[in-house]
């Protein structure tokens, strides 16, 4: 058997004091996460999270740097997460967009509240890129490369 890493993309917002993250129904009830999701075939990580920002909470999302990448092994499910988490603003919103299946609405929270409600995260990487944007970190989004074409790399 091949083992494979998940690899999800969330978007790290602070506007005002405050984060945006979505409450969400999953299989353990009802938790936050940040707006979160999985790397679809052909995508590059940035339209990744572009992408799964705006379905989760009807935000547009401007991906502006890389806040880090993340390595986490769900205790009961036996996957394994790797989440590159993009900080960045919002540009817009679609108040009328409908949101993805499971999605109950964007919540803007301060970081008090999120460490506070650490028992409700999807997974502790949500505290971990909070504490991460506070304490600055910010790398730049040149860092990645998207290998577009097929060939052997010359």
């Amino acid at each position: 058997m091949v083992w494979k890493p998940h690899v999800t993309v969330a978007a790290v917002v602070e506007r005002g004091g405050k984060f945006l993250l979505v409450e969400e129904e999953t299989d353990e009830g009802i938790r936050f996460n940040q707006p979160a999701g999985h790397l679809e075939p052909g995508e590059t990580l940035t339209q990744a999270v572009v992408r799964e920002a705006l379905e989760e909470t009807g935000y547009a999302f401007a991906p502006r740097c890389l806040v880090g990448v993340y390595h986490w092994r769900h205790p009961r499910k036996d996957i394994t997460y790797l989440r590159f988490a993009f900080g960045g603003e919002v540009t817009g919103h679609d108040a009328g967009r409908a949101l993805d299946a499971g999605i109950l609405g964007a919540r803007w929270l301060s970081a008090g509240e999120i460490r506070s409600s650490a028992g409700r995260h999807r997974s502790p990487m949500i505290l971990s890129c909070v504490e991460d944007w506070l304490a600055g970190r910010r790398y730049p989004l040149e860092l990645l490369t998207h290998c577009a074409c097929f060939d052997p790399c010359p």
